[in-house]
């Protein structure tokens, strides 16, 4: 069993939690992943790592309650346990193993969309603790639900923002905050890394794309059971049979087939809908943040 040390609300449903997990914390690196397990009858969820204290020996996790796991999840409180915490799973982010000198040649820009901002946590304190210059820009529905704004101040200066509605930062899209930066303010950057929901990836890395730069996107979105068992997060990347939780889940934006990942990550929407409403009837309906 692993527990709950820290939990705090970031925004309406959507959760940080600190979990005790030692051999984990000390392994991890940018751009993984962990599975969990919430109890006896619950179902694998794969989250990407959001931050790790080694010292502590814990694994920082965000989650967005949506479906009953994530719904299960979130009920839990300090001093409370969760059944299985496996990880660090995947690829580690490319970066951390290119040449230093190379690497510092580079501007990086990560833009993350919804609670897909969270691993660019780790991903920018690495940047930051090995002297690479990078940009962070993060796009949220709302100003509620702008997350990890001050984690982000505490690694750089150097971070934009962008809401849907225009209730703070930038006034559109993620891929609008993009060209904004490139296109009006004139920023340059060698490579963008793109995290959030399938379809913000999909127009993201289009407009990278458009503008000539080069994109890393993470497919963690269409993940099921983690070790490539079930087959559910097959995709094809250019022109080749990947498995995002074992291949990445970090691929190049522009050789994703995003249609075909779009519909995969699909599969098993009306199972979800019905494992949500059974929860929803055993607990009362109960809705969280």
């Amino acid at each position: 069993m692993y527990e709950i040390v820290s939990k705090e609300l970031l925004a309406p449903s959507i959760y940080s939690m600190d979990i005790l997990a030692p051999r984990v914390a000390k392994s991890a690196l940018p751009g993984q992943f962990v599975i969990i397990i919430v109890d006896e009858k619950g179902e694998r969820v794969p989250l990407t790592i959001c931050d790790s204290d080694v010292e502590k020996g814990t694994v920082t996790i965000v989650t967005q309650a949506m479906g009953s796991s994530t719904k299960k999840l979130v009920a839990k409180e300090v001093g409370d346990s969760i059944k299985d915490f496996v990880g660090p799973l995947g690829k580690p982010s490319e970066f951390v193993n290119e040449d230093l000198e190379e690497l510092r040649k580079k501007k990086i820009l990560f833009a993350g969309g919804g609670v897909g901002v969270a691993p660019i946590v780790p991903q920018a304190k690495w940047l930051a603790e090995n002297g690479v210059d990078f940009d962070i820009l993060t796009g949220s529905k709302n100003k509620d639900f702008v997350i990890l704004e001050d984690k982000f101040k505490s690694i750089t200066e150097n971070i934009f923002i962008a809401t849907d509605d225009g209730s703070y930062g930038f006034h559109g899209f993620v891929n609008s905050g993009i060209e904004e930066l490139v296109v009006n303010q004139g920023k340059k950057y060698d490579v963008v890394i793109i995290i959030g929901p399938m379809i913000m990836m999909k127009f993201t890395s289009l407009t990278t794309k458009k503008l000539g730069l080069p994109s890393i996107v993470s497919l963690n979105p269409i993940m099921v059971d983690g070790t490539g068992m079930c087959g559910a997060c097959r995709v094809t990347i250019d022109g080749e049979t990947k498995f995002a939780c074992v291949d990445g889940p970090e691929f190049d934006g522009d050789l994703v087939d995003w249609d075909e990942a779009l519909r995969r990550q699909a599969q098993y929407k009306e199972e979800e809908i019905q494992k949500d409403h059974e929860y929803c009837e055993l607990t009362g309906g109960m809705i969280y943040g």
